[in-house]
C-alpha cells in the first residue's frame, strides 16, 4: 500500500512538472471567469459566437423587460449591463466600445 501512495506522488509531481499545473486542477470544470462568461450569455440568452450588435441587441432587450419602470429592479438592470460589459470584453476587439450605445 505504501508502495502504491509513494508512486503516485511521484507521478503527481512528474505532473506537475510536464503540464505546470497537477493533475486534480483539470477537473474543476470552467474557471471563475469562464463560469461567469457562461452566466452572461444565458442570462443574455446570446450563443458563444455572438457578435457585438446581437449581445447589444439581447441587452437592450433584457433591460427594456427588467426595467424599474417596467416593474423590474435595479439590481436587474445592473446585472444585465454586468452581463454586457463582459461579453463585449471578450470579443476580438477588446470591448473597445463598451457601454457606447446606451
Amino acid at each position: 500500500m505504501l508502495r502504491i501512495a509513494i508512486i503516485l506522488v511521484i507521478i503527481c509531481i512528474i505532473w506537475r512538472w510536464a503540464f505546470g499545473k497537477w493533475p486534480w486542477e483539470g477537473l474543476g470544470g470552467r474557471t471563475t471567469r469562464g463560469q461567469a462568461i457562461f452566466q452572461a450569455r444565458k442570462l443574455l440568452r446570446v450563443e458563444e459566437g455572438a457578435s457585438r450588435e446581437q449581445i447589444i441587441a439581447a441587452h437592450k432587450r433584457l433591460v427594456a423587460m427588467v426595467h424599474p419602470d417596467k416593474g423590474g429592479s435595479n439590481a436587474a438592470v445592473h446585472e444585465a449591463n454586468d452581463a454586457r460589459d463582459l461579453l463585449l470584453e471578450e470579443l476580438p476587439n477588446q470591448g473597445a466600445d463598451i457601454g457606447k450605445d446606451d
